[in-house]
């Protein structure tokens, strides 16, 4: 996975000359919206999320930039406002590393203005494993329990799931210019992504059976755990009860701070669309 990340984030910079190039530093929030977490976007039980990158101006205001973002995603149904979810108490963690190329558009020009607000769009590549602890605080990942029958015979239609996917990351945000080098912002970047098992939950409980045949007690024990409740204790439900919704996919989030610092500056164009500015140095001339 760390190749793949490090090939999307090296390959548009590696096209760059040295200049036009700005680095990127985030610090916010990551969170996701799912199955054990409904909210389009919230900060409850949210996690620090970092990141960097590069940018180049293609033409005045628009830039391409190139991202990496590490940050985490977890969520419980005892904060669940549904009884039904809070009887299931299922719970997850997981890593989040997220590599983006995308398209950045400021309304204004920053040579000009004080501020401006922007937005972006692009392609990013994303990895992911969700993991729980059992009552005993013995950590599992879940992708390896098929709690939904991924990948067991007897349910063909349930293919295992890739910790490595795609997702198509938009948002929006604001800079402000603190000098002719440096803009300090505030952004919120959506991941739509094409999977529905970033929290291990998506469809129908399986049979007990076949799920304890081929994962073994404890993949039972954490695809439905009302028996660790001490005021309810439901039995494991019938093989095609809904355990999750299918019809919609999850998303991850991030927001959070930005920092831009111009690096290098072509001699006739700036950082966002200015001319001759942030250091440049011209080449020597002939006598």
């Amino acid at each position: 996975m760390l190749r793949i990340l490090a090939i999307l984030f090296l390959v548009p910079i590696s096209s760059m000359s040295q200049q036009q190039v700005s680095l990127h530093l985030f610090g916010g929030f990551s969170n996701y919206s799912g199955d054990l977490q409904e909210s389009r976007f919230t900060i409850d039980q949210s996690h620090v999320a970092f990141g960097l990158g590069l940018s180049y101006e293609v033409m005045p205001k628009v830039l391409i930039r190139a991202s990496l973002v590490a940050g985490k995603l977890s969520a419980n149904d005892k904060y669940s406002p549904k009884a039904l979810n809070r009887q299931r108490n299922l719970n997850f963690t997981s890593p989040l590393y997220d590599a983006s190329l995308v398209v950045d558009y400021s309304l204004f020009d920053l040579t000009e203005k004080k501020a401006t607000p922007y937005a972006f769009a692009g392609l990013a590549i994303f990895g992911f494993n969700p993991y729980t602890f059992d009552s005993t605080g013995a950590k599992f990942y879940l992708r390896n329990l098929s709690t939904e029958g991924q990948g067991l015979p007897e349910y063909p239609d349930r293919k295992r799931y890739n910790n490595v996917q795609l997702s198509i990351p938009f948002g929006v945000g604001v800079r402000v210019k603190i000098n002719d080098n440096t803009y300090l912002g505030y952004e919120i970047g959506m991941r739509k992504t094409f999977t529905d098992y970033l929290d291990d939950v998506s469809t129908k409980y399986v049979d007990r059976d076949f799920l304890l045949a081929a994962r073994g007690p404890k993949a039972v024990e954490l695809a439905f755990r009302s028996n660790e409740l001490k005021d309810v204790n439901l039995p494991y439900p019938a093989d095609g009860t809904v355990r999750g919704g299918p019809d919609f996919k999850d998303w991850y989030y991030f927001s959070g701070i930005t920092l831009s610092i111009g690096l290098f500056t072509r001699n006739q164009a700036s950082f966002f669309g200015g001319k001759g500015k942030r250091g440049s140095v011209d080449c020597p001339k002939a006598l």
